[in-house]
């Protein structure tokens, strides 16, 4: 069975300080809730901090962007050199990623950088609102896919997050059954690039103004295996209880209730 994952993308939020104080208020809390792998990403200046806070914790630490050079003349940019030993995962392809840099047709070597040093990518795909009214998303999605994966022969521990664009911060979002029959397809295009097998095994998020309302919504549907969530994951207390609503709701799928 694969495990849920409820990562928070806490985008450019947060000073060191602030990040301090969010992680030392929430790591306890989210620490009792079982059956659930939680992550947090907060901004590169608070990664080495926060690593060295939680480096005895089960929360997971990722970081929101990377190059996918190790080292060079990149001004401004991080490698995957320089969060390895921070991070267990990275998300790489994010919507506002692709919208405000370009990051379209980085997707792939990033993915690759990743892999390599041990990384584990989180890979975000989704449409636009005008892709998902003409009736493209399927396409849309196939082919960031194939982009995505090209010349990549193992996706190893690879997750998917299927972020339609038109309900991030939007107030909108899909719902639960429009997320899983997306999903589904996703999952299908993973089975038609490899196997059956990995396209069972690799866990595919729903991301999209999650919160603490409509998780449940979400994660009681088979195909999705947790939330990337994003302002929501800022909030303590509703961070806390979406990964509660997973866990209780992955129990219950455990228990065959």
């Amino acid at each position: 069975m694969r495990i849920p994952l409820i990562a928070g993308n806490w985008k450019m939020n947060k000073t060191v300080d602030e990040s301090i104080a969010l992680v030392t208020g929430i790591v306890k809390p989210l620490e009792d809730i079982k059956g659930v792998e939680i992550l947090i990403c907060p901004p590169f200046t608070s990664l080495h901090t926060l690593a060295d806070l939680l480096k005895n914790s089960s929360i997971k630490l990722g970081a929101q962007n990377m190059h996918y050079e190790d080292k060079g003349a990149f001004t401004g940019e991080v490698s995957p050199l320089m969060i390895k030993d921070l991070c267990q995962y990275v998300i790489i392809g994010h919507s506002e990623r692709r919208q405000y840099f370009n990051d379209d047709e980085y997707a792939n070597k990033k993915i690759k950088a990743a892999i390599n040093f041990g990384i584990v990518p989180i890979l975000c795909i989704g449409e636009k609102l005008e892709e998902n009214m003409s009736g493209k998303t399927i396409e849309v999605l196939e082919r960031q896919l194939e982009q995505a994966f090209n010349d990549i022969h193992n996706i190893g521990d690879i997750v998917i997050a299927y972020e339609p664009i038109w309900a991030i911060g939007s107030g909108k979002t899909a719902t639960g059954e429009q997320a899983n029959n997306t999903i589904g397809v996703i999952r299908q295009k993973i089975s038609s690039l490899y196997e059956n097998k990995t396209a069972s095994n690799v866990r595919i998020l729903y991301g999209g103004s999650v919160t603490a309302d409509n998780i449940t919504e979400f994660v009681q549907q088979p195909e999705i295996d947790g939330a990337l969530v994003g302002g929501a994951s800022l909030k303590p207390e509703i961070f806390r209880h979406i990964a509660s609503q997973t866990s209780r709701i992955a129990s219950q799928s455990r228990n065959g209730c």
